[in-house]
């Protein structure tokens, strides 16, 4: 707006110039207001303006002023505007439609965003009290600890007892920086102590008949315990031979934060025990402090989500699966109906499982420890290929891979895909122990489950290559591995434990 003072003696208004013509105020009441003693304050203002805003113009907005009077004389308040439709026309310019191909990924999605957030509460919450109504509440008191939970004391001893093979590695490479005993003994006994350690709950779990949930604890920790001792016999192998260089590591010579010397000290092996890492090292980057009260809300978010799991595998997993029949066998339309309802519960657990352990747990963890590198994944979920999804989902696991299996196989001259099928043929054998152990059923489904990533790794690099478009592998991505992969083997390990069993867990 554009103020102008009048003189005393009165005249009109000075208005503010405008590149259209103006319907100009009555002068004659200008005068008369002013000759009354009142401060006259008049601006011009025009439709213009207006149609600027909407038309996008911002010259006229910045060059037109509305057009007011305002007398401060306790009198009205009076708008006068000039715009005539013949002066400016409404289309100016070509311009593309906001959802257009053109168009379409230069506009924020905010609001659409919002809306299908809106929508999955609303379509969830009807699910919720959907299922309340035709099931009632299922939540057993006993979901997490029950009397049978007593009788798994030996996993527990199982359990405890694991930190020797870690003391017993400890002891034999102490001998060997010493040269008290010679290399073929030392590659023999960390053989031993390795096999041992991942045997040894195997054998436990299988002898007593205890809870699956127990089991895949134990085994979880059995395995992490292997990796680390692997990383830990191999690390110091190469640093005994001279092989490994520091930036291999993925350590900056001369950084305030990591020391890169290459002494094997008791301290350093228990914190990387306990740190949330599978790769040893000497040292690792570390923060200078430990804030409580972040980790007092990690520790909230950790017990809300891990009840949220809870709530939805008792509530919807288990019902569905106890009314459903072996998707190998039986009505083919069947199978693909229940595979599908329990596609989404199984999807919301494994997001709650991924965002309690890799983010939450994982992170309480390192903060606790100070541990500062803290890439524990990465954008997965915007994975184009599932080659690329392996690569960013489970970082601590990614990095073991490549530095144990992946790089040592290429420095003995196997290709690089022969590597990756290696890769993947350990992680598949894994993921069998993990679910076949406890289970007690070796049926091979987790590991054929792993191994067909390698085709579909094939796949969609091809199609990658072929369209580079990433919307393609994704979509396949998120279909073969939540909408079909999870659920198909979620049925079939169930029935084979009912199978087995002939009762419920």
């Amino acid at each position: 707006m554009v103020i102008s003072d009048a003189p005393d003696g009165g005249g009109g208004a000075v208005a503010a110039e405008s590149d259209l013509r103006r319907r100009p105020i009555a002068r004659g009441d200008a005068d008369s207001e002013s000759r009354d003693g009142n401060l006259v304050v008049d601006s011009t203002s025009s439709e213009d303006s207006v149609l600027a805003k909407i038309t996008g113009d911002e010259n006229k907005v910045r060059n037109e002023a509305p057009v007011e009077s305002v007398h401060s004389g306790g009198g009205e308040k009076k708008k006068s505007f000039s715009y005539r439709p013949s002066e400016i026309p409404a289309h100016r310019r070509i311009r593309e439609s906001p959802l257009s191909s053109d168009a379409i990924f230069r506009q924020s999605h905010a609001g659409l965003v919002n809306l299908c957030i809106v929508v999955l509460v609303a379509v969830n919450s009807r699910l919720i009290i959907e299922n309340l109504m035709k099931y009632g509440w299922l939540i057993r008191t006993g979901f997490w600890f029950s009397s049978r939970s007593l009788r798994d004391w030996p996993l527990l001893m199982c359990c405890l007892t694991l930190p020797i093979f870690p003391l017993a590695a400890f002891v034999v490479e102490k001998l060997a920086v010493e040269k008290r005993i010679p290399e073929f003994a030392v590659v023999s006994l960390h053989i031993a102590i390795t096999t041992t350690a991942l045997l040894y709950p195997v054998l436990v779990i299988l002898r007593c008949d205890s809870a699956v949930l127990s089991g895949v604890t134990l085994m979880l920790f059995a395995c992490i315990v292997w990796l680390k001792l692997v990383s830990f016999v191999h690390t110091n192998y190469d640093m005994r031979t001279g092989t490994i260089s520091v930036d291999k590591v993925d350590v900056v010579p001369g950084s305030p934060s990591v020391d890169c010397s290459r002494e094997l000290s008791l301290k350093s092996l228990t914190y990387f025990m306990v740190a949330p890492t599978l790769c040893y090292q000497t040292s690792y980057p570390r923060t200078p402090s430990v804030r409580k009260s972040w980790v007092s809300r990690q520790f909230v978010k950790l017990i809300i989500f891990t009840g949220v799991m809870g709530f939805m595998i008792e509530q919807y997993i288990n019902p569905i699966i106890k009314n459903s029949q072996h998707p190998l066998k039986g009505n083919l339309l069947y199978a693909i109906e229940r595979i599908l309802k329990l596609s989404l519960p199984c999807l919301y657990v494994w997001l709650c499982m991924f965002y309690c352990f890799f983010h939450l747990w994982l992170n309480i963890l390192a903060e606790l420890l100070c541990f500062g590198d803290r890439e524990f994944y990465k954008d997965w979920w915007n994975a184009k290929t599932v080659e690329e999804y392996w690569r960013m989902w489970n970082m601590p696991v990614h990095k073991w891979m490549l530095r144990h299996i992946y790089f040592p196989c290429l420095r003995y001259g196997i290709p690089k895909g022969v590597a990756v099928v290696i890769a993947f043929l350990v992680s598949a054998v894994f993921h069998e122990l993990c679910i076949a152990v406890p289970c007690h059923i070796f049926k091979w489904w987790a590991f054929l489950g792993i191994m067909f990533q390698v085709p579909l790794v094939l796949i969609t690099n091809y199609l990658w290559e072929k369209f580079q478009n990433s919307m393609v592998g994704n979509m396949i991505f998120w279909f073969s591995f939540c909408i079909l992969g999870q659920p198909m083997t979620v049925l079939l390990y169930y029935h084979d434990l009912m199978n087995r069993k002939g009762a419920n867990w």
